[in-house]
């Protein structure tokens, strides 16, 4: 199996990202984007999900947590594309339902090159730390669109914090389900068409 990594750099006027994913991982991570909770989640996905992980951020926290909360999700959508390349020999299809105390999130991702994002819930407080609630949904989708994958995402709970940790952490885990290289497979692409 080749070596499933990718390094993404992006620089614009809002941010500057440097990020780079292994999906064969040991779960090593380390992020810094200047957004506590922000890097606290991405540090559960990389853990949860067995992916190796360093993210850097610097960006217009001055102006508030958007750019650099969609812009990281971006670059780390475009890190598992470049990572899964032709995606031969992928399982392709996952989904798990993770709790966190009263709260529980379900993901259910296709690695179908078709990107679409649908969520359903509400978060329960505006903000954790300095994240805004409904930049966890917002990342997803820029994530989703960027990797080319479809995404369906709910979450219930009574507490924000718990309610994003077991989103990202549900992710992690179907993610790294779905990208599993399956040996009965070989190196045939999971499609019909025979591409993604």
């Amino acid at each position: 199996m080749s070596d499933r990594s990718a390094t993404v750099s992006r620089e614009t006027a809002e941010t500057a990202i440097e990020c780079t994913l292994a999906v064969d991982g040991a779960g090593e991570t380390d992020v810094e984007t200047g957004i506590g909770f922000f890097d606290h989640m991405l540090t559960a996905f990389g853990t949860h999900g067995l992916f190796d992980l360093s993210v850097t951020c610097d960006g217009d926290l001055h102006v508030d947590d958007h750019h650099t909360v969609e812009d990281v999700g971006l670059c780390l959508g475009t890190a598992l594309d470049e990572a899964l390349g032709d995606k031969s020999g992928i399982v392709r299809f996952a989904d798990r339902r993770v709790p966190l105390d009263e709260a529980v999130a379900s993901v259910v991702v296709d690695l179908s090159g078709r990107p679409l994002f649908r969520f359903e819930g509400d978060f329960s407080q505006e903000s954790v730390g300095e994240l805004t609630s409904h930049m966890a949904g917002h990342f997803w989708r820029s994530f989703a669109t960027n990797a080319g994958l479809t995404m369906h995402a709910e979450i219930e709970g009574e507490n924000a914090h718990h309610e994003i940790e077991a989103l990202f952490k549900a992710a992690a885990r179907t993610i790294d389900d779905a990208t599993r290289v399956d040996e009965r497979r070989g190196e045939a692409t999971p499609s019909t068409k025979g591409d993604l």
